[in-house]
């Protein structure tokens, strides 16, 4: 069948994916815009890891206001070229993590930002929580160690469940938007401000 330049165009501009790829998948999925993002995000993912050595030093610094403007939020997400930073896709993954962020609240991006002193602190204190719940001396450790997981996937935001999908961790929704736009992105920073609140992550 013949591919128009308009429709492969357009599945570009969606997804910033390169045009003999797209050209492929909407030759593999008879034209059908919707299925070719599906086909690119799942043909890339495979490619994902790679693309995340490459170097990221363009992109956007997105805002989130929140209804009745109490809470707002700033995150810096870096591509590796405008033309990715100005798709809808990019956009829409920034929104999406901004959303995730006003709504979470998560204390950095990934485990090992966690302030170490923090990290010491909250270790104690599962420690001493299972041993006043009497549990034995020699599943203590198990215990905690679960204790600490459990923190990690609730204040670390590429590893909290993500607020639309929570079949998905957000560190997921990274790799596909990778996969599917073709080049590494990094979250570099972002800043949380809520009425009355002191920001966690400035």
């Amino acid at each position: 069948m013949t591919i128009s330049a308009k429709i492969v165009k357009e599945l570009r501009d969606k997804t910033g994916a390169g045009m003999m790829d797209c050209k492929k998948a909407l030759m593999e999925t008879k034209g059908d815009l919707d299925k070719a993002i599906d086909h690119l995000r799942k043909t890339g993912i495979a490619k994902a890891e790679k693309k995340g050595e490459r170097t990221a030093k363009e992109g956007l610094v997105f805002s989130y206001i929140h209804h009745g403007g109490r809470l707002g939020v700033l995150v810096e997400l870096n591509c590796e070229t405008d033309f990715v930073a100005k798709t809808e896709g990019f956009t829409d993954l920034a929104h999406n993590l901004a959303m995730q962020i006003a709504a979470t609240n998560p204390l950095s991006i990934k485990r090992d930002d966690i302030d170490q002193l923090l990290l010491k602190r909250e270790k104690a204190i599962f420690s001493d929580q299972a041993k006043e719940s009497g549990k034995p001396e020699n599943i203590i450790d198990k215990i905690v160690d679960g204790r600490v997981e459990k923190f990690f996937a609730d204040s670390c935001l590429l590893e909290q469940q993500f607020i639309k999908d929570p079949e998905k961790k957000v560190v997921d929704l990274l790799t596909e938007a990778v996969a599917t736009l073709g080049e590494n992105i990094i979250i570099s920073r972002f800043t949380r401000y809520a009425i009355g609140e002191s920001s966690i992550n400035e």
